[in-house]
């Protein structure tokens, strides 16, 4: 069945719509990072000088940090974690929707639920907040996301090479050293990236389970701040740095990714 060239100008021009819906905001705001004038958004000429005025901005240096050290942190121990997970959950073979419900759960229920739940934990084993209840919570989201990319390669992955490796005397930790993990590894970075970039970019949970003071304030939480006051361009370029390792790191978790499925 051919559709006619009416039917197919109208698909295009409300695909063509949807994404100047998307993607005209964000071109804006990284087009006025650039602009030379205070106010953030009137272009007054070509300018460099907020993104040096973010490399002086102690405060912002420091949430920079914090952030950095969060989501390297949360996606070392996810990724460990949710790989482990997924190899668990595909050798057992058989598992219920009750399982699958519990493994992805954090994937679905709402970030303020979450958060407050993660809060509210926190409160019953009387931690005191701060960078290290940030990087648990983060965990906890971050772990259903690299299980499943990792799941994702384990669908097609050939279990008998891993019992003929246990058949000629090789430990099980060899085994998964040089028989699971080069097969997975794709896979496995994969999810690294893409739980990286959550990390980076979650606000309501960090928020909710971080410390007072400036020592666990994390970059979106010092845009939230600094946004109360206004919009400044200092705002614009921070947000546009903030996009751009984001988009950088889910690209190259999205080629990774399409390279597994297609294997």
């Amino acid at each position: 069945m051919t559709s006619s060239p009416a039917c197919i100008f109208g698909l295009r021009t409300i695909l063509v719509l949807v994404f100047a819906f998307l993607y005209i905001p964000i071109a804006v705001l990284v087009a006025l990072s650039f602009s030379q004038g205070g106010l953030p958004t009137v272009w007054s000429g070509f300018s460099l000088k907020w993104y040096a005025s973010l490399a002086g901005n102690a405060a912002i240096l420091s949430a920079a940090l914090n952030t950095l050290i969060v989501a390297l942190v949360s996606t070392a121990i996810a990724t460990l974690l949710g790989t482990l997970l997924a190899i668990g959950v595909e050798m057992r073979r058989q598992y219920g929707s009750g399982l699958e419900a519990l493994i992805f759960a954090p994937m679905i229920i709402p970030d303020i639920v979450l958060a407050v739940a993660l809060l509210s934990f926190f409160s019953m084993l009387d931690f005191t907040l701060g960078l290290h209840t940030i990087i648990l919570a983060h965990v906890v989201f971050n772990l259903a996301f690299v299980c499943s990319v990792v799941r994702a390669r384990l669908k097609s992955f050939d279990w008998s090479i891993v019992e003929a490796s246990a058949d000629l005397g090789a430990s099980a930790v060899t085994t998964f050293r040089r028989v699971t993990l080069p097969v997975i590894l794709p896979a496995v970075v994969a999810g690294a990236l893409l739980a990286f970039t959550l990390s980076v970019d979650e606000f309501i949970i960090a928020f909710f389970t971080a410390g007072a003071g400036r020592a666990s304030t994390t970059l979106p939480m010092q845009i939230y701040s600094m946004i109360r006051f206004g919009i400044t361009p200092e705002i614009n370029a921070l947000a546009t740095i903030v996009m751009a390792v984001s988009i950088t790191a889910l690209t190259l978790s999205q080629r990774l990714n399409r390279g597994v499925i297609g294997q």
